[in-house]
């Protein structure tokens, strides 16, 4: 088997949910084949680059083997290369938060806030 369907390729693989999902996905322009848009009918071939946009976030797969029939998330994790930059890292800026409840801030509140937001404390 040296293709197949990218739609069928993408939830073998598991990385949609559900083949209309994957094929929705490719209809709706979120996945590219080496840099290419690509059709569900797309053919996936093995060293072939799959950018697909799947729950806001894109990730970017090298096939090594290409599967028709769903299976288990440990053989499907073997399939593909996982190329996904890693996302950049939460900020560590401290956030003012108010208790829940608490209702809106007093005048001296709300003066505390606004030296805070900017930067003066």
């Amino acid at each position: 088997m040296e293709s197949t369907r990218l739609d069928r390729w993408l939830w073998a693989v598991r990385l949609t949910k559900t083949r209309p999902d994957a094929a929705a996905a490719c209809r709706g322009g979120h996945v590219r084949v080496n840099d290419q848009p690509a059709k569900p009918a797309t053919p996936v071939h093995p060293g072939d680059e799959v950018r697909a946009r799947v729950n806001d976030a894109t990730r970017i797969v090298e096939v090594v083997r290409v599967i028709q029939k769903r299976v288990g998330a440990a053989d499907a994790a073997t399939c593909f290369i996982d190329r996904t930059p890693a996302p950049p890292p939460e900020a560590a800026i401290p956030v003012a938060r108010r208790e829940r409840g608490a209702g809106r801030p007093t005048k001296r509140e709300r003066r505390v806030l606004d030296a805070f937001r900017a930067g003066n404390v």
